[in-house]
């Protein structure tokens, strides 16, 4: 086969396409989040009688307390929770979500977090920037690999 003007035939393209796209995978961040064992989307019954479903894990941001997983999920109820003071109650159901759904899915091997952070939202919202319209609850714990032990902010 003539090679012209340093050309390569399609076939080697192929393979360097490929063998690129296995380096840029081995070097990018998203193998911190391939540490996460895989979560099902179906409702979560909660102790306050409650329920919501998994939106999405973030992991590699940095949080207070260094390394920092948080685990986000959404309740479209969550604004009638809010009780006559303003404030919605919801630290058990958070503790709750974070021993019986966070802590089997942080995988035991590479690096721990310092802390597991709960949110509820009652709509998607990107993560870090401000929505006004959303209604959100945060609950920090410190992990030890077993428990969660809530961490007041």
């Amino acid at each position: 086969m003539k090679r012209t003007m340093g050309l390569k035939p399609a076939g080697e393209l192929k393979r360097a396409g490929v063998l690129f796209a296995l380096a840029a995978l081995a070097f990018s961040p998203a193998p911190l989040r391939a540490e996460l064992k895989p979560v099902e989307v179906k409702p979560i019954a909660l102790p306050s009688g409650s329920s919501v479903t998994f939106h999405d894990v973030i992991w590699g941001e940095p949080g207070p307390e260094g390394l920092t997983v948080r685990f986000r999920f959404l309740d479209p109820d969550l604004p009638a929770r809010v009780n006559e003071d303003g404030v919605i109650d919801a630290l058990d159901d958070a503790q709750f979500l974070c021993e019986e759904f966070a802590l089997e899915r942080i995988a035991s091997t590479g690096p721990q977090p310092n802390q597991v952070i709960v949110s509820i939202s009652d709509r998607p919202v990107e993560f870090g920037i401000p929505d006004p319209e959303a209604t959100q609850i945060f609950e920090a714990f410190s992990f030890d690999g077993d428990t969660c032990s809530w961490d007041m902010f």
